[in-house]
């Protein structure tokens, strides 16, 4: 099993999508508005990933690509695993990633935003060293407007 980290290409954004849509609603249903789960179709998810390969890195096992992270300034925006590479320390390595590429642009510290239900998201970052920094409301726009979506905001002391 070798796993391989790179930059996203322009070519990889419909594999993003495909990853990003079943594990967003993994993590995301009941836990966040219904109005926010009608947007996010297959379609918005392929929108979404053209916007964000330029900062997204991949995970590839032999060969396939099987999930990324996307880092905004001092944040860790995204981080998805497909459902079948979960466990092999993947989430893992696509973490270090994205927290080496925040140190390396000189911000001393990193946060990032989980919805408040996803339990399993929370525990993996905790294991990772990173701290429940307390309730967040995480806007995103709408349509109509804005939704506000109920997150925990996580940080994390990366040099000192």
């Amino acid at each position: 099993m070798a796993l391989e980290l790179r930059a996203a290409t322009e070519a990889d954004i419909p594999r993003i999508a495909e990853i990003w849509g079943p594990a967003w609603r993994d993590g995301h249903l009941g836990g966040v508005p219904d109005e926010l789960v009608r947007m996010r179709t297959p379609e918005n998810f392929v929108q979404r990933s053209a916007a964000l390969h330029p900062n997204a890195t991949l995970a590839v096992l032999d060969g396939s690509t099987v999930g990324f992270v996307a880092v905004r300034d001092d944040e860790i925006d995204q981080l998805f695993v497909d459902a079948a590479a979960r466990g092999a320390g993947i989430a893992d390595a696509l973490l270090r990633a994205g927290e080496q590429q925040i140190a390396a642009a000189g911000h001393p510290g990193a946060w990032l935003a989980v919805v408040a239900t996803n339990a399993r998201a929370r525990r993996f970052y905790e294991r990772n060293g990173w701290s429940d920094g307390g309730e967040f409301s995480y806007t995103t726009d709408a349509p109509d407007g804005t939704i506000e979506v109920p997150c925990r905001r996580y940080v994390k002391q990366l040099s000192a």
